[in-house]
């Protein structure tokens, strides 16, 4: 799914399907478990130009679905389910020949949006770099 929604000029809200796989290492000495790995699955919409120039700016939000290994990753941080919503907003810039590369900034949150206690959920900030095939 990649998607005009709406067009204004030069400009449009588009949208796409984003699975993945990850993989998170605590080094922390209070680590309950030291290695999390996380599936998920965002539907994000992403603002950007629709005829691409040598640098083509954008922002996106998404909100999706992750299923982690485990709950918790130190006594100070626990999930209460493996279940967990992560939302996002983003900029970022496609590139090069054909925008065939993207490179952008996320803040990133997970939590499982109170279906259980502890919910404390976790941030992330993510530098991304892409190629486009």
């Amino acid at each position: 799914w990649n998607k005009k929604l709406v067009e204004m000029g030069n400009w449009h809200l588009g949208g796409y399907w984003e699975s993945d796989a990850g993989y998170w290492s605590n080094n922390s000495y209070r680590r309950t478990h030291s290695n999390i790995l996380d599936i998920g699955f965002t539907p994000v919409f992403r603002f950007q130009q629709t005829t691409r120039s040598s640098l083509s700016p954008y922002v996106e939000l998404g909100v999706g679905l992750h299923l982690l290994s485990a709950t918790s990753v130190s006594d100070q941080r626990q999930f209460g389910t493996s279940f967990q919503f992560g939302d996002h907003i983003g900029i970022g810039m496609r590139f090069g020949d054909k925008g065939k590369y993207d490179l952008g900034y996320r803040y990133q949150h997970f939590s499982n949006a109170g279906i259980k206690d502890p919910n404390q959920g976790i941030n992330f900030n993510q530098l991304r770099l892409q190629y486009h095939f």
